[in-house]
């Protein structure tokens, strides 16, 4: 069975989730429902993370096997097709080795949290970025950041639930920069590592708003990182900022 690599686009907004649930909408669900239209028959897709309800992709991958040999464009714009009106999108399709695994075969994962400081609720961009009220400090939370990167014990930033065998990660990169707006501040956080542990990306970024905010000194984002105490993290941000934006192989499957 040939198998098939797949870029995905989606607002998580109308989804409990990337991971198929029953009786819920879910990404996972929406594509393989599409497959089904192409081939019917029962499908199961693998993804390179499963990202929360309400949580975004710009670059998540994931991988179908299918019975017909597909030309890699003609299989996109039928996917496209048949996923409409669920607000996912294949970007790129291209076929891949038996043994490629849009998850095993992944080497960096990449994600952006939007976060916007202004007064005002959101009206157009309600659902995709957290909007605070109080001013933030650029500088302090870079500062906060700084001791996070490396490879550590993330304890603190794991949720309860989280399956990962340790809490040991590498975080290669945090950097925050000030986007240009109107209406306001808006900051975005952009995080890179191999892997990620459950609610890691959303318990970092909200530990960092605390300090933006000036409720945390830089320095207690280590001693946080250092209690390996879920307890001592920092609140837990919204999901309606976070995105996925990026799955690194070591071979760019869609570059061809």
């Amino acid at each position: 069975m040939p198998r098939y690599a797949l870029k995905v686009e989606y607002h998580g907004a109308p989804f409990a989730g990337w991971q198929r649930q029953s009786g819920q909408p879910s990404v996972q669900g929406a594509i393989e429902a599409a497959l089904a239209r192409l081939e019917p028959g029962a499908h199961t897709i693998a993804a390179a993370g499963r990202t929360d309800a309400g949580v975004h992709a710009t670059g998540q991958v994931a991988h179908a096997d299918l019975a017909k040999d597909w030309d890699p464009f003609r299989l996109s714009e039928a996917l496209n097709f048949h996923l409409k009106p669920a607000p996912v999108a294949i970007l790129a399709c291209a076929q891949v080795a038996d043994d490629w695994h849009a998850r095993f075969s992944a080497v960096e994962r990449r994600y952006l949290f939007r976060l916007v400081q202004r007064r005002a609720p959101m009206t157009h961009e309600k659902g995709l970025v957290w909007r605070v009220q109080n001013p933030l400090d650029l500088e302090a939370m870079r500062a906060g950041a700084q001791h996070l990167i490396g490879h550590h014990d993330f304890t603190t930033f794991r949720s309860s639930i989280c399956q990962a065998a340790s809490p040991v990660k590498t975080l290669d990169e945090i950097t925050i920069t000030e986007v240009e707006r109107a209406d306001g501040r808006e900051f975005h956080f952009r995080l890179r590592a191999r892997s990620f542990l459950h609610n890691q990306v959303r318990s970092i970024v909200g530990t960092l708003e605390r300090v933006g905010a000036g409720s945390w000194e830089p320095d207690q984002v280590r001693t946080a990182l250092e209690a390996r105490d879920r307890a001592a993290c920092g609140p837990v941000c919204p999901p309606q900022g976070l995105y996925l934006t990026g799955v690194g192989y070591p071979q760019d499957p869609f570059s061809g």
